[in-house]
């Protein structure tokens, strides 16, 4: 059930990118525009207002609150088949990202009471596993519909089975204890933690600095080229809006192998050795760097396609380690807004940033390049941005055990500060 939340969370994020060429030809937007309603405007309120949610879900009931978001997500993505300028579409971009920000902080921190440590990475994977599915579904729903029945009733038909979602969600999910999954013995507090001692603890973890800037680097790449990858394919070579749909959606399945794998191989290793659970993420994104020039830079669409799956399936490999690790370094009553934290960093960075700066430097570089300029503005971001990422999770791998260990002496001192 958490897996189906998660789909149509991102059919709903991901119809936008499939539909940014015709929207762009009826609003008259430029790459800039489509980059800060892409990016900006549906981060900086999914990320802002993800830690009240999260605050929220460390004190109420959980599965109250993310059959809430589902309806609020749904209805304004139906509300965005309604919008006739830029101003109408942000207003519904914002609406989308408040109500997603009650997704993943919630569901986070019950997946982490229903499974213990050594499990964790691999239910966190299976939860984001949502990722390339509902991108997929929403790329091919977007580009076919788009294509015959036109952008706005694409819009429409995708925010629809949200609220059914919803309802089932609500009716069907059992709330567990907080601290369920814990070994027996373990104390777990039924208290709230104050933010502010959350963040001054998270902030205080070298390991945690470093993952989250990782993580936020990786998806200032995945975010940036994610938006503007259909482009990409649409201008460089000539693909027409249901072609391209058609191949990102078989292609964008492959992501399931890897979303799946990094969870798998981070509990399998991690088993012996935490620092695991950072070097598996570290080295896939470091591999994908050549495959990211070389898909960039071929004027064979063919070849293209085939470049792009080592990057789709290498890429939401960090997924599972990274949120398992965080979730892992913070006691149960901190586990929401731990999740909340490292969503607002991500998303603040990666989402916000991301689309909006692959956007600006492709308008920089198209009085030279023309519509090509995509092309060598999604090279340059997937090419530093990932090749930083990984040197960062090395970063994070050193200090790892030691800021564990200070996780165990918080709880055995005192669980919750007062």
């Amino acid at each position: 059930m958490f897996l189906l939340v998660y789909i149509i969370n991102f059919v709903d994020r991901q119809i936008f990118s499939i539909l940014i060429e015709p929207i762009r030809a009826e609003i008259h937007l430029s790459d800039t525009q489509l980059g800060l309603l892409g990016g900006i405007a549906f981060a900086i309120f999914y990320t802002f207002a993800g830690i009240p949610i999260a605050r929220w879900a460390d004190r109420g009931t959980r599965k109250n609150i993310v059959a809430l978001a589902i309806v609020i997500w749904s209805v304004m993505t139906m509300f965005t088949s309604t919008a006739k300028s830029f101003g109408s579409l942000l207003i519904a971009r914002i609406g989308v990202g408040v109500g997603e920000a009650g997704c993943s902080p919630p569901i986070h921190s019950l997946i982490s009471d229903y499974y213990p440590e050594e499990k964790r990475a691999t239910a966190l994977s299976t939860y984001a596993l949502g990722i390339p599915i509902g991108g997929a579904i929403g790329t091919l729903a977007g580009g076919w519909i788009g294509e015959y029945f036109g952008w706005r009733t694409a819009f429409l038909v995708v925010g629809l089975p949200g609220i059914i979602v919803a309802a089932v969600f609500y009716f069907t999910i059992k709330e567990p204890p907080r601290g369920f999954s814990e070994p027996e013995g373990v104390p777990v507090s039924k208290e709230t933690v104050p933010l502010m001692d959350t963040m001054k603890f998270m902030w205080g973890l070298r390991s945690f600095r470093h993952l989250s800037f990782a993580g936020a680097l990786h998806a200032f790449v995945g975010y940036g080229v994610g938006l503007f990858l259909p482009s990409f394919f649409i201008r460089v070579h000539g693909f027409g809006l249901a072609e391209t749909s058609t191949y990102l959606f078989l292609i964008g399945l492959t992501g399931m192998i890897g979303t799946y794998l990094g969870g798998f191989l981070g509990d399998r290793y991690g088993k012996n050795d935490k620092r695991w659970y950072m070097g598996i993420p570290g080295i896939a994104t470091f591999v994908s760097v050549p495959f990211a020039f070389l898909f960039y830079t071929t004027s064979d669409p063919i070849l293209a396609l085939i470049l792009a799956i080592p990057a789709y399936i290498l890429g939401p490999m960090y997924l599972g380690p990274t949120f398992a690790m965080t979730q892992t370094l913070v006691p149960p009553a901190m586990r929401s807004l731990a999740s909340a934290i490292l969503l607002f960093i991500l998303n603040l960075i990666g989402l916000g940033l991301g689309p909006v700066f692959a956007g600006y430097l492709s308008d920089l570089l198209k009085p030279e390049y023309g519509e090509e300029s995509i092309r060598y503005s999604l090279l340059f971001l997937a090419v530093f941005g990932n090749a930083w990422s990984a040197l960062h999770y090395y970063l994070a791998s050193r200090t790892l055990r030691e800021d564990l260990k200070a996780k165990d002496r918080l709880a055995d001192s005192d669980p919750v500060p007062a």
